[in-house]
């Protein structure tokens, strides 16, 4: 059922509020609240019918049911001192005074309602992040290897389906074009999506590969294309790696599609703002990305006050800012990070990379135990979740662990070898290197790093230390200058006194890599 008010949509099936072409996100419980209110706007509603309706019963504060519905309000346009759309009764209750089309055709104005016109249902309206994947296509004509073509796209599908604010056609549809021709603008029109991946896969004795383009369905342009060329060993275990690896590489290049998209929007939203903030996070963390980043979160923040993806985004620049020693004041922003993850836990309690990145902040807070557990939950809700992986070994050095560290930090990589935050664990497992006392192991994996990205101010610190404590010092002192180039203000003393393991060995390695920035010419102060 889709309800539509001045130029709102309601749909309750894919549970999204529209503003003309535009999705508006949305908290679960904001959503049912509007929901609630539209199906009952014959009606005033009382606070015990909303807390029945929507929190099951559950005893609510007056204030977090006011902050609902002024979230609510904000959704749709509307304020607590205009209440165009709903209206306050006091010592009464609520209702929606808006007149409602329903898809059916038919005009609904609330009883006794001043309101009055109809609102023509848009049937044009395409979602952000909105994609089909079409069936993989079968080059080799082997029909033995369709079982595992179809089964790489219906994993697939599923598997897009967990990335925040997509909307994927499900799979029974997509199958429906099976062996067919496609007209990509035709078909990015008739199932209303912005985004189509095709897929081709062709057996070559014992090896596969595997082709897949991703295509802007109203401009026809290619975004991206790539290829996987894997051995012919466990079918099964092959697909499940193409598909995690198509995930991840898709969630970034979905985020940077439409990043771009809405730097051409004249009048951005909340949504548009988050999607600009992720594309700068994943440009590097340097400072100057990490405050552009936050500008536009900020900026989704003061549109939509309980924007989750604005939240969470806020909170890993807190982070970032904290664990990479880029402040004095570490200890406020980490506060900042803990307090905003605790809020986002509690509005959407299954937000995977809310779990992970409060793992982060319990790794950098002394709870390393706590940090796995974390991330092993964020796991649970997206297996694809490359980052978890790492995360998870790199919190097993400050236990004591440090020789397990590298297994899950390798399995990051198998599932997303070219992910847009691989740079980062290759620093963490320099890291684990340089804290295990193998200094040269450290050397290879910063570098690497650093050739993934080289805006990471801390990694050239922290190669420097390493290269210092192999005896390249002019190498060490090359490093160390590239990254007061991209961290004027950086400083040793900003690490005096952190003490995040009470583990010898990780406070051994953690006094060594001070001592190597020192060797390499890091200031002190």
């Amino acid at each position: 059922m889709r309800y539509l008010f001045e130029d709102y949509a309601l749909d309750t099936d894919r549970r999204e509020l529209h503003r003309a072409t535009d999705v508006i996100v949305v908290t679960p419980q904001v959503f049912d609240l509007l929901d609630y209110l539209i199906r009952n706007r014959e009606r005033v509603v009382s606070k015990d019918d909303l807390l029945n309706a929507v929190w099951n019963g559950r005893i609510v504060s007056d204030a977090a049911l006011t902050t609902r519905l002024n979230a609510a309000r904000s959704a749709i346009g509307d304020t607590g001192e205009k209440q165009r759309l709903i209206k306050t009764l006091p010592r009464k209750g609520f209702r929606f005074i808006g007149a409602v089309h329903q898809d059916d055709g038919r005009t609904v104005p609330p009883t006794g309602s001043a309101a009055s016109g109809v609102v023509t249902p848009n049937h044009t309206l395409t979602p952000r992040l909105s994609i089909v994947v079409l069936p993989f296509v079968n080059i080799g004509g082997d029909r033995e290897q369709d079982y595992f073509i179809d089964g790489v796209t219906e994993s697939l599908t599923t598997d897009l389906s967990r990335i925040n604010g997509a909307f994927v056609i499900a799979h029974s549809t997509s199958f429906t074009f099976k062996g067919k021709a496609v007209d990509v603008t035709k078909l990015g029109r008739e199932l209303n999506v912005r985004y189509v991946l095709e897929g081709a896969v062709q057996r070559g004795g014992n090896r596969l590969r595997v082709n897949v383009q991703l295509i802007d369905a109203e401009t026809r342009a290619h975004l991206w294309a790539d290829r996987f060329d894997k051995p012919m060993t466990d079918l099964l275990e092959m697909q499940d790696e193409i598909v995690a690896r198509l995930a991840n590489a898709l969630d970034a290049q979905l985020i940077e599609a439409e990043a771009r998209r809405a730097e051409r929007s004249p009048h951005p939203d909340a949504v548009d703002l988050c999607f600009q903030g992720r594309h700068s996070l994943n440009k590097g963390r340097t400072p100057e990305n990490l405050a552009q980043a936050r500008c536009f979160f900020e900026r989704a923040s003061a549109l939509e006050p309980e924007n989750v993806e604005a939240l969470v985004g806020k909170a890993d620049i807190d982070l970032t800012t904290a664990t990479t020693f880029m402040v004095d004041d570490r200890d406020a922003h980490l506060a900042a990070a803990e307090a905003t993850l605790i809020k986002v836990l509690s509005m959407a309690p299954r937000h995977a990379r809310a779990h992970m990145s409060f793992g982060w902040l319990q790794l950098f807070t002394r709870r390393a135990v706590q940090a796995i557990g974390e991330s092993e939950q964020a796991l649970a809700l997206d297996r694809n979740l490359a980052t978890a992986h790492a995360l998870i070994g790199f919190a097993k050095v400050f236990i004591g662990r440090g020789a397990e560290s590298e297994a899950h930090i390798q399995q990051a990589f198998r599932l997303s070898p070219r992910d847009s935050s691989a740079y980062r664990w290759m620093h963490w497992l320099g890291v684990v290197k340089l804290i295990l006392g193998a200094e040269a192991e450290a050397v290879d994996w910063l570098r690497r790093c650093l050739e993934a990205n080289r805006n990471y101010p801390i990694v050239h610190f922290q190669l420097a230390a390493a290269l210092a404590l192999v005896g390249s010092l002019d190498e060490a002192r090359a490093a160390a200058r590239a990254g007061l180039a991209l961290d004027p203000a950086f400083n040793i003393r900003r690490m005096r006194g952190l003490m995040l393991s009470s583990d010898p060995t990780f406070r051994a390695g953690s006094n060594r890599i001070r001592d190597g920035m020192l060797m390499a010419g890091v200031p002190e102060r």
